[in-house]
């Protein structure tokens, strides 16, 4: 390699090493913070703020473990409420677990509704359109199929919305990997990457400006001030878009102390890499500057390309190894600290695959504007969704 070329790669890549630094150094301080912050909150009186509540569940197919994470919020403990459960098609397989869940579960408000309409491209966003027509309380819970909750959760998201300056409150969440090595490298990627980046996102912007998919509480007057779920009925970061919306009408999204389960399909390695792009795309639309950013913590993807440039000398691998520690250590802080992750230990030792294919994930999000969701293939502009037909369509 010519000097000059290998002084230049040498000094970018320390630039590299020295902005993730600082980066993981910001990921500790915002784990603490959140840490401490849920410490507290459990010292603190629950509010008798219990109001009736419709939880909002829209289904296709079936995931992992299904049937537990719906009973799990069938246990809650809590006056009043109902569960919506919404499918696009009469003969889905997820509806055999809500009637096993109704006679379960008798005394609990329990509906299915078949939304016979396709409102635009986000088939879950305009099923939850439909949903919430027919739901019966002001005060709303959006989550995912496949989330498993405890039995004070209920309780626990809605009690922020005592304040009228709250408009939303959302969650973090910790994966459950099936066996398969694309699982667990998403459990990886969501216990020591994405929830520490959501904190310090948080914990620098004063508050978060996005929320979680995992949760989203809310009350439908304000629903209703953004235009209804029809208004993002075209966005595929749909969490993202509605909590952007919500931070716009002047009111707060509150990260509550809660952590939710995630039961993670069994991927690939190709699906995981596929469901890594798509989720890319769509973070790179949503938040492009934020996204962009990610370029300077990627510590140790730059603290191989130092210790390549400067010909493997001692100082760089001094610099290889710190980052490797702090990489660690804030793995460890994220997900055994803020999520109590029990399980992510285990794939500790995939930690280094798993950010060097982050890189590779950030770089392909760049190139092509095309998503595959739920076998359906779009093409993805300014965070808005296209369904590109078959010829035979």
């Amino acid at each position: 390699m010519m000097p000059s070329l290998s002084r230049i790669l040498e000094t970018v890549a320390f630039i590299g090493c020295l902005s993730s630094g600082c980066y993981y150094l910001i990921c500790l301080w915002s784990g603490w913070s959140f840490i401490r912050e849920q410490k507290a909150h459990r010292d603190v009186v629950p509010s008798q703020f219990l109001p009736p509540v419709s939880i909002l569940k829209p289904l296709k197919g079936i995931d992992p473990h299904i049937y537990e994470s719906f009973r799990s919020h069938c246990l809650q403990d809590y006056p009043k409420y109902e569960i919506v459960f919404g499918v696009s098609d009469a003969n889905d397989p997820a509806i055999a677990s809500v009637e096993q869940l109704k006679n379960e579960f008798p005394q609990r408000e329990i509906r299915i509704v078949v939304c016979s309409n396709r409102l635009g491209p986000n088939v879950k966003v305009s099923n939850l359109e439909q949903m919430v027509q027919a739901s019966r309380h002001e005060h709303i819970v959006v989550n995912d199929s496949d989330i498993k909750v405890e039995p004070d959760y209920l309780a626990r998201v809605i009690e922020p919305l005592t304040n009228d300056q709250t408009g939303m409150v959302t969650c973090l969440y910790r994966g459950f990997a099936a066996s398969t090595l694309g699982s667990q490298l998403e459990c990886l990627g969501i216990g020591t990457d994405f929830c520490a980046g959501v904190l310090v996102a948080r914990q620098l912007e004063g508050g978060l400006h996005f929320a979680l998919g995992a949760t989203l509480a809310f009350r439908r007057e304000n629903l209703n001030r953004i235009g209804g779920f029809k208004a993002i009925v075209d966005f595929l970061a749909d969490d993202y878009e509605f909590g952007r919306r919500i931070v716009g009408l002047g009111l707060q999204i509150v990260l509550s102390d809660v952590v939710v389960e995630t039961n993670l399909p069994a991927y690939s390695l190709g699906g995981f890499l596929q469901h890594q792009v798509r989720w890319g795309r769509g973070v790179r639309d949503a938040r492009p500057g934020g996204y962009f950013g990610l370029i300077s913590t990627f510590g140790l993807a730059w603290a191989l390309v130092n210790l390549f440039a400067a010909l493997g000398s001692g100082w760089a691998w001094g610099i290889l190894i710190s980052t490797l520690l702090l990489r660690l250590a804030v793995a460890l802080v994220i997900a055994k600290g803020v999520l109590r992750d029990a399980q992510v230990g285990r794939f500790l030792w995939l930690l280094p695959l798993r950010d060097l294919i982050a890189v590779g994930v950030w770089v392909a999000s760049f190139v092509g504007r095309t998503v595959v969701w739920r076998g359906d293939r779009f093409r993805l502009k300014r965070g808005r969704l296209t369904l590109i037909r078959s010829p035979g369509q």
